[in-house]
């Protein structure tokens, strides 16, 4: 059966947006509450609660009503400022492109980057802070989802503290995941959604702030105010005693309110379990075909997203419209510097189930064959029922 590329997927294994969890496209459709009347601002307070409770932090975190570039722009923006040396960590595409927006806050940065199938070593921040003491602010992606690999925050948030700078963490892509919170990795401002890993439409920025950092915006002159950019103006809107900025997205807090239900009901160590697995079945069947990870070390390589290299010939953004159109499966393409030279497939959310590792396979296979690639499809889904198997 053929699908057309104007229809409807059947399947959607991207790295984001994700399918949502059935139980949250149905909280979308709640009655939408006046934002001051009394049930919404504890239902605010009380959605806030469970953010705590999921990332396990010490301080209230902060909703930000835009998906999650605003929560990193809105980092940028706040923390940072013309005094601070900036050292950013790129990885690849998301870890370089927030150095764009830290040059415009502050003049003095430096960067460790690094090829983007590969990971920043923990050493190589070390020496670059020993060797520029006046680094001041650090900013690192944890899972830099063009390349499907992941950075060590916590041994890089371990250096960094001890040097006494402030670290920006984007976690959008990870947390949920596995096992990753803000002050595991002793991050100052921590980044992320509901819109990859705990399966909700990608419309909030949940963020982690410690309590220095809020004296740093506080005490930054230029930190946004009265602005969409703006963290400070939500620093007390968890409470419901307090005014909101401005219009929350009441639609959209009903879903996170479900989505952090059912990662919290099922239990987060589960979670991440299924997420790995769903990863590992898939790695072992792409390798069974003879395609090669991106990732220069399977240990880097994250257990929410698996980059497959582009096989030489092949046209990657066809291959991808294949697997569309024959299967009804949709699959994400590389960004910016990775793009064309591999494909996403997403485990996150609804899709981190081991089925869809099989369902991902025989699609992956089936368009190589289609293409003229001589893919064993079979000998691929054995070697992932094994790993699955094997986990049971």
């Amino acid at each position: 059966m053929r699908y057309a590329l104007d229809a409807d997927p059947v399947i959607t294994l991207t790295s984001g947006p994700v399918n949502a969890y059935p139980d949250v496209l149905r909280a979308l459709g709640r009655t939408v509450l006046y934002d001051y009347d009394p049930a919404f601002q504890l239902h605010y307070e009380q959605v806030i609660g469970k953010m705590q409770t999921a990332m396990r932090t010490s301080n209230r975190p902060v909703i930000l009503h835009g998906e999650p570039v605003l929560g990193l722009e809105a980092a940028a923006a706040s923390l940072i400022t013309v005094d601070d040396t900036v050292l950013n960590l790129a990885s690849g595409v998301y870890g370089k492109g927030f150095g764009y927006w830290a040059a415009r806050y502050s003049p003095n940065q430096l960067e460790i980057e690094v090829p983007y199938n590969q990971a920043i070593d923990p050493q190589q921040v070390a020496d670059m802070l020993t060797a520029n003491p006046a680094i001041s602010v650090v900013a690192v992606c944890h899972h830099d989802t063009p390349s499907g690999t992941i950075n060590p925050i916590d041994a890089i948030g371990a250096i960094v503290a001890d040097h006494g700078a402030y670290l920006i963490v984007d976690a959008v892509s990870s947390f949920g995941g596995m096992k990753t919170h803000p002050e595991d990795c002793k991050a100052d401002i921590y980044v992320t959604g509901p819109n990859k890993c705990l399966g909700a439409p990608p419309a909030l920025t949940m963020l982690g702030v410690s309590e220095r950092a809020w004296q740093k915006m506080k005490d930054n002159p230029a930190a946004p105010r009265a602005s969409m950019l703006s963290i400070l103006d939500w620093e007390n809107a968890w409470s419901r005693d307090e005014a909101f900025p401005f219009t929350p997205s009441v639609a959209e807090v009903n879903g996170l309110d479900v989505a952090l239900d059912l990662y919290l009901a099922e239990g987060p160590e589960a979670v991440w379990a299924r997420h790995a697995l769903t990863a590992a079945a898939t790695r072992a069947g792409i390798l069974a075909m003879g395609l090669d990870l991106w990732a220069a070390d399977a240990a880097i390589a994250s257990p929410t997203t698996t980059a497959v290299r582009t096989l030489e010939g092949i046209d990657e953004a066809k291959l991808r419209a294949t697997v569309r159109e024959r299967y009804g499966v949709v699959m994400s393409s590389g960004r910016g510097e990775t793009l064309g030279k591999l494909t996403r497939i997403g485990h996150m959310g609804p899709t981190a189930q081991p089925i869809y590792a099989i369902a991902a396979l025989t699609a992956f296979g089936g368009a190589l064959q289609a293409l003229g690639h001589p893919a064993p499809v079979g000998k691929a889904i054995d070697a992932a029922l094994a790993v699955i198997d094997a986990a049971a």
